[in-house]
């Protein structure tokens, strides 16, 4: 049985497994022949695991709409002391990275759950930290209220007394997708090339009952803004979402990512904005009141200017 193979079953049974990590995301994000996995495994049971995207054969990289990969490891016992913990998670990670050696170039960003990278460090790995922003308890919604900015409330507000704006979950993809093309073209940046991957994801999710689309219509009936939301048990994640330009004053793109909020908290109790380093949509996603985390870009070696003609290639033709 192959590693593919293994993880494959892994993922069946196991819960903790993060939804960007699971087999059929991977299958979607990358196609099936495009990720594999290190296994670490002792006595037959699989303690850690780790799904990489190869673009090269060569080459480790992220695939679109992916927040995070990295690590995973097996529960242990609950009476375990954290310094055993720590020291047996620094060792699988050791195991891991014998395994990375052979690839000229690695980048990958971990769950903010992943704490310590010492041992990339001590392989001569690189870090960056990155930022998301993270709500909890999100049942408990008069607390997330009263968390959120007097601006998102006012948004909120002005989107559903004075403008109107009614939320509609399930919308069309192609609704979506032009609204979120829409909100590149304002910025003065090219769409994302890769917008054939962000509708297999819309597909494949909506099927699992495992996302959906939810947009904000204005009474004549146009589409003000609209966002993509995935989730499992241990989370939901915002993937994308974006507005009209001529309609960003209607309070809709905040209406429409509480109203999100509060249907997948039937399915978890965590939301997660998947963080920005753009100023104003970090802005947007802090004022809902999120918990700030810090999670990390972890990255060795340069792509030589082939290997990134070919994965410019490769973009082309998806």
């Amino acid at each position: 049985m192959t590693p593919v193979q293994k993880y494959r079953q892994l993922c069946e049974t196991e819960e903790s497994i993060p939804l960007f990590s699971r087999d059929w995301w991977l299958d979607t994000v990358c196609g099936i022949s495009k990720w594999d996995v290190i296994l670490i495994e002792n006595k037959g049971r699989i303690v850690a695991a780790m799904p990489i995207f190869k673009p090269l054969p060569n080459v480790v990289s992220m695939p679109s709409y992916t927040q995070t990969m990295g690590p995973w490891f097996a529960s242990e016992s609950s009476d375990t002391k954290y310094r055993t913990l720590l020291g047996n998670r620094q060792g699988l990670c050791a195991d891991l990275l014998d395994s990375l050696q052979d690839y000229s170039s690695f980048l990958q960003q971990f769950p903010y759950t992943f704490t310590d990278w010492l041992p990339f460090y001590w392989k001569g790995f690189k870090q960056t930290t990155r930022y998301t922003y993270i709500l909890q308890d999100i049942t408990n919604t008069d607390q997330l209220w009263e968390n959120m900015s007097a601006n998102i409330r006012r948004n909120i507000n002005k989107a559903k007394e004075k403008n109107g704006i009614v939320i509609r979950k399930g919308i069309p993809s192609d609704d979506f997708l032009n609204v979120f093309k829409a909100t590149f073209q304002r910025q003065n940046k090219p769409a994302p090339k890769d917008i054939e991957v962000l509708k297999r994801i819309i597909k494949v999710c909506r099927k699992r009952n495992q996302g959906d689309i939810w947009g904000g219509y204005d009474e004549t009936g146009r589409l003000h803004a609209a966002v993509f939301i995935v989730w499992q048990e241990s989370s939901a994640y915002y993937i994308a979402g974006g507005g009209d330009p001529a309609l960003r004053d209607s309070g809709a793109h905040s209406l429409v990512m509480w109203e999100a909020i509060q249907f997948v908290s039937q399915y978890t109790n965590t939301f997660d904005f998947e963080g920005s380093m753009i100023p104003g949509v970090e802005r947007f996603f802090r004022e809902f009141g999120g918990r700030q985390m810090p999670f990390f870009t972890i990255k060795r070696g340069r792509l030589s200017l082939f290997n990134r003609l070919m994965i410019k290639l490769r973009d082309g033709l998806k």
